[in-house]
């Protein structure tokens, strides 16, 4: 009261826990375990040996409450050298006549084997003649014993223990039949109900019980009927009955038709006043919907109106419930409501949210246009939520639908002028303008709300400087903009709109951002090559769609099989690439290697001088070589595709307009070179030639044989490898070369196999970019790039 701090007394618990007093003597071996930092080393040994000493003297006792006094004390403070020592006269109290010890020993017991698991062995006989006591306390406390050996049996994987319990069960039957029949018992009634506490225990321990057994699944089916239908759901007592025979029935082997019962129970619950029991039936009902799906629906509206719930946690439970309901038959209907809730939801929902129905989208979608449709709406409700996966899903749908790009970009121009503050939708908007900006003009007209608007040249780019100029243009906003506006460059006819563009990025070529500037330079500088920077800024191709695994919902339940298995592997990071091989629609996947996979980051190759859009130069490791992967250093690779270096590709053919061919590296016997059929020598330097020959098996395709030779006597060469382009109607097909280390006079062979993509004759000449590397006596790695057209 003075403000002063007390005194502490000092510790008197050693000479109380020899008292004569037993109340203070156990009170006091409590208080030391609770407290034992407050004494000396020495004095805790010595309090020990007095409470094991204080102890078997208090379990002899004739007085039964010191000696449920000490099997409590017992019970909370023994050590595992202390419960070894008095095991055994616990285990003789078991068996005393005394209901009220039989009942402070089994709980005493239980405890000191969660410390010893050893010492179950000795109490497992004892605890199963307790469960036939005719005393409901201490069958009450038998059940805790035994439902605690069979959990801690089923933790550790074992089945020994429950198999030695499971012919209990009819007798449990039995004993849950005679309370929810028998009559008034006054000492034993909890509002109408006869002791809901033993039933519970009950049903917990046939849960356990019947787990994974048919045969006591069958035994309880009956009694979980009957205790489910005639069970007063009136009062929380009763409810808590139905819930723990609710869990029962579905964590058994029941029956299909006791199964919809169990969640018909919940759906009730669903409708109670009660939020905590409508909180554990929206969290029981989560874990059902796997099991019984279709019982679960029948739920649906009363799970969407708790989305409106006034209780945040009634409405994260329903949300994710909501989440795990859909499928192609209601996925219209759930995501419709889903979208009304997303318009109020709280924000800390709309992370999730927007993932989650994109995924649902994703995969349940009954066409593209609605597909397109949902995932404008979220964008316009939380663009500012949307994770960069679901907005590179929503990019790559666009560019994966011809038929409904023009659709598309006129919504999604609409909508960014309309609100500029989803960060969401200014990025998938400004990426789609940007590659679609010729359809949007083309179009020339969009309809919105029965309006009918002429879309200009200027207007886009106006809408792009609003943006730039609004407090909403953070950095990311900034660099989609200005790739997408030198798209738009090539897009458009009008002179004075392409100067503005040239205008506006020449302005970012002092940005303070690297990336920025960087790209500001780039572009401004491509104003001086037409012919580039068209072939530069032409359509991406569409991307190759992948499987991934996506699940809806959380999955807490063991019974839930997982919706959807990843059917490949999941591919290695791509290594870095330049940005005008990302700008021109590339593909991730690094150029083919002839020899090794590839070491180190890519050379940046001459932009300006790149005129059929070559990739960056690759420069090979001496070996051993690493498969360490970089990241993609690109701002607009919207799809996300990921690549696996070379010597992992699987065959394929790249039909991407002037990148190096991203195939296989696979060796393969050289074929005799075809007679009559001339050589044309495409590299010499440094006394290593390349000389190139052309079989054509069709007119719409070629082999060519490539032949690398040393022409010096004493050098070596190693790392001797070609990458090649073709024209964008062409794709391509490389093999490895069969021996990447040339000694004095000696020979490699590479075959390329070029074919038309739309099978059309090949022109009279074939065109190829190569793109030669070698290392000469094991210096620094060459690279040389040279153009090549047949004579």
């Amino acid at each position: 009261m003075s403000g002063e701090r007390p005194v502490r007394p000092p510790p008197t618990s050693i000479p109380l826990i020899v008292a004569k007093e037993e109340q203070c003597s156990q009170i006091a071996l409590s208080l030391h375990a609770r407290r034992a930092d407050a004494f000396r080393p020495d004095r805790v040994l010595e309090a020990s040996r007095l409470a094991a000493l204080c102890g078997q003297t208090d379990l002899n006792h004739s007085n039964q409450y010191v000696v449920g006094l000490a099997l409590c004390t017992l019970g909370n403070i023994a050590s595992v050298e202390m419960s070894r020592d008095l095991f055994p006269e616990i285990e003789s109290l078991i068996s005393t006549a005394n209901p009220y010890i039989r009942r402070k020993a089994a709980l005493c017991a239980m405890r000191i084997c969660r410390k010893v698991p050893d010492l179950q062995e000795h109490f497992i006989e004892k605890a199963k003649v307790l469960l036939s006591d005719r005393n409901h306390g201490v069958l009450l406390c038998a059940l805790t014993l035994a439902i605690d050996f069979c959990e801690q049996d089923e933790a550790e994987g074992g089945q020994e223990i429950i198999d030695q319990f499971r012919p209990l069960a009819p007798g449990l039957v039995r004993t849950l039949k005679g309370l929810t029949t028998s009559g008034y018992t006054p000492e034993h009634d909890v509002y109408g109900i006869t002791d809901p506490f033993l039933q519970i225990k009950i049903l917990r321990l046939l849960r356990v019980l019947g787990r994974g057994d048919a045969a006591i699944s069958e035994l309880i089916n009956d009694i979980l009927a009957q205790v489910a239908t005639n069970t007063d759901s009136s009062k929380n007592v009763g409810n808590s009955i139905l819930y723990e025979a609710v869990l029962t029935i579905l964590d058994i082997e029941a029956d299909s038709g006791l199964r919809v019962l169990g969640v018909n129970i919940l759906g009730k619950f669903l409708a109670n006043k009660d939020n905590n029991i409508r909180y554990v039936a929206l969290n029981t009902l989560i874990k059902v919907v796997a099991v019984e799906p279709n019982a679960v629906q029948r739920h649906r509206n009363t799970i969407l109106e708790c989305l409106r719930d006034a209780d945040i946690s009634i409405r994260r439970r329903a949300l994710d419930l909501s989440f795990t309901l859909i499928n192609e038959g209601n996925v219209r209907v759930l995501v419709r409501e889903l979208l009304a809730f997303l318009e109020v939801a709280d924000t800390e929902f709309k992370p999730v949210m927007t993932t989650q129905i994109g995924i649902a989208a994703d995969r349940f979608a009954p066409n593209k246009r609605w597909h397109v449709d949902t995932m404008l709406r979220v964008l316009k409700l939380a663009g500012n939520y949307v994770k960069e996966q679901i907005l590179s899903s929503f990019v790559r749908l666009i560019a994966t639908a011809p038929d409904l790009q023009t659709y598309s970009v006129q919504k999604l121009y609409a909508a960014l002028k309309e609100d500029i503050s989803q960060e969401g939708l200014t990025l998938a908007a400004s990426w789609v303008i940007g590659e679609y900006g010729d359809a949007l003009l083309r179009g020339g007209q969009y309809e919105e709300e029965e309006l009918v608007t002429e879309v200009k040249e200027s207007d886009v780019v106006d809408l792009f400087m609003n943006v730039l100029n609004s407090t909403y243009a953070s950095q990311i906003v900034t660099e989609y903009i200005v790739t997408s506006a030198m798209k738009l460059s090539t897009r458009m006819t009008d002179p004075a709109q392409i100067e503005r563009i040239r205008r506006f990025l020449s302005s970012r070529s002092a940005d303070l951002n690297v990336e920025i500037q960087q790209r500001a330079v780039e572009y401004t500088n491509l104003f001086g090559y037409d012919q580039l920077r068209r072939g530069v800024f032409e359509k991406m191709p569409p991307p190759e769609i992948r499987e991934e695994q996506r699940v809806l919902g959380p999955s807490t339940n063991k019974r839930q099989s997982r919706v959807l298995k990843d059917k490949s592997k999941k591919p290695a990071k791509p290594s870095e690439q330049d940005m005008l091989l990302d700008l021109m629609g590339g593909s991730d996947v690094p150029a083919a290697d002839t020899t090794k996979n590839l070491n180190g980051s890519q050379n940046t190759a001459d932009l300006l001088a790149d005129i059929l859009g070559g990739g960056p130069s690759t420069a090979q490791s001496p070996p051993p070589p690493s498969n360490q992967p970089s990241n993609v250093n690109a701002i607009m690779d919207l799809f996300g595709s990921q690549a696996t270096p070379p010597a992992m590709q699987p065959p394929q053919t790249s039909a991407s307009p002037g990148l190096f061919a991203p195939t296989k590296s696979q060796p393969s016997q050289t074929p005799p070179p075809a007679s009559g059929a001339p050589m044309h020598i495409a590299f010499n330097k440094n006394d290593l030639t390349l000389a190139l020959q052309v079989q054509r098996s069709n007119p719409s395709a070629a082999q060519i044989l490539a032949k690398f030779r040393n022409t010096s006597n004493l050098d070596r060469f190693t790392g001797v490898g070609l990458q090649a382009a073709v024209p964008k109607s062409q794709k391509l097909q490389l093999s490895a070369i069969n021996k990447s280390e040339l000694d004095g006079g000696q020979e490699g062979t590479q075959v390329l196999k070029v074919a038309t993509a739309t099978n059309n004759p090949l022109p009279a000449k074939v065109r190829l970019r190569l793109r030669v590397t070698y290392s000469r006596n094991g210096s620094e790695q060459v690279t040389e790039q040279v153009d090549w057209t047949e004579p």
